[in-house]
């Protein structure tokens, strides 16, 4: 194939590059107190509101409700000509009395800065501490299985080396994605969840094809070096995987444009998680995947090599051990005699 990229002498110092900027994004997200949980990982309460009003903006809102013992959270609807926010407050004291009374203090606090009758409560939604926290959980293991059964279908449609490596690639853009989301402090929402498995299943398909053109090529060029039959299905299967993502990014930065609030987040998410999905399908698994090929070529070459070792330590001992092979005079005498009667025997014939 003329024209072919080097990726693997490109993948060490990229499987570097990746360390380093998912390490950095993680002691971020630590410096900035971790994760923005949404109403739907904590308790609280979630409203949305319109403001009839000239000049209202985020930071407005915000300063009418600082009397609250929790900063609550604002972020504006649609354009900056329509007042709509949603507003997510925090539980303050017992959990009954406040969803009773939060939504009731909100407003006043709000037309005590905009005007009486300014203020109108379009959907308000309540979610407790328990189911939270369940929530919260139930999402660690969705996540933990999902890993678990794409293994075991790698593990079966191909071998536990591709599985490995496929795994190892997920893993980098789980945790390249969270950790991005959390030094951006983007909120924490089950659309987060959902972005993070579509990207899941959007890099493991990446990483198949690859995988599978790499199989197929290891048995067609059987003399090549692994490490140059992965590079040659890298670049053979290259355009398909850009193509591909190109027109998914450019369906998502639409999204990402064209809306607001949980929607455009998710948009962002998902743009992220695509161009992480093919980086790590191009550099991480592959890279995986032949360093486990070379380990696994070494430790059978040490093998061989150690029992050709052994065979030969064996011999040399048994030959230590054969008794010496001593003949008497007499003996030497008649074996003489014989080859000296078979040389007569054939000048006769002659």
């Amino acid at each position: 194939m003329k024209n072919m990229i080097n990726f693997t002498k490109l993948q060490k110092p990229f499987l570097v590059i990746s360390i380093t900027v998912i390490s950095l994004f993680w002691v971020g997200t630590a410096m900035r107190g971790w994760f923005n949980l949404g109403i739907d990982f904590q308790a609280g309460l979630n409203v949305q509101v319109q403001i009839d009003a000239a000049d209202v903006s985020e930071g407005s809102v915000r300063d009418a409700l600082s009397g609250f013992e929790l900063s609550p959270q604002v972020q504006r609807v649609g354009t900056d000509t329509v007042g709509e926010f949603i507003i997510r407050l925090g539980v303050e004291g017992d959990e009954k009395e406040f969803q009773q009374s939060g939504e009731d203090k909100l407003v006043s606090a709000l037309e005590a800065s905009f005007g009486a009758g300014s203020v109108t409560v379009n959907s308000s939604s309540f979610v407790g501490a328990r189911f939270a926290g369940n929530l919260a959980r139930n999402t660690a293991w969705l996540t933990i299985v999902a890993l678990l059964l794409i293994l075991a279908y790698i593990w079966v449609r191909f071998k536990l080396n591709y599985a490995v490596s496929a795994i190892v690639a997920l893993m980098h853009d789980v945790l390249f994605l969270v950790g991005f989301i959390g030094v951006l402090q983007l909120e924490v929402s089950t659309a987060t969840v959902a972005a993070v498995l579509t990207i899941i299943g959007y890099s493991l398909n990446d990483t198949i094809v690859i995988f599978d053109r790499i199989r197929e090529n290891n048995r067609i060029m059987k003399e090549t070096n692994f490490a140059e039959v992965a590079n040659t299905s890298i670049n053979q299967s290259l355009s398909r995987t850009l193509i591909t993502s190109i027109t998914t990014l450019i369906a998502v930065i639409a999204i990402y444009v064209f809306s607001t609030g949980t929607i455009q987040i998710f948009a962002l998410n998902l743009i992220v998680g695509v161009v992480v999905g093919t980086y790590s399908s191009i550099f991480i698994a592959s890279t995986v995947l032949i360093g486990w090929h070379n380990r696994s070529v070494k430790k059978v070459s040490e093998k061989v090599h150690a029992t050709h070792k052994a065979v030969e330590a064996e011999a040399k001992e048994k030959k230590k051990q054969a008794p010496a092979v001593t003949q008497t005079a007499d003996e030497i005498a008649e074996a003489t005699a014989k080859k000296k009667r078979a040389k007569e025997k054939k000048k006769k014939k002659k």
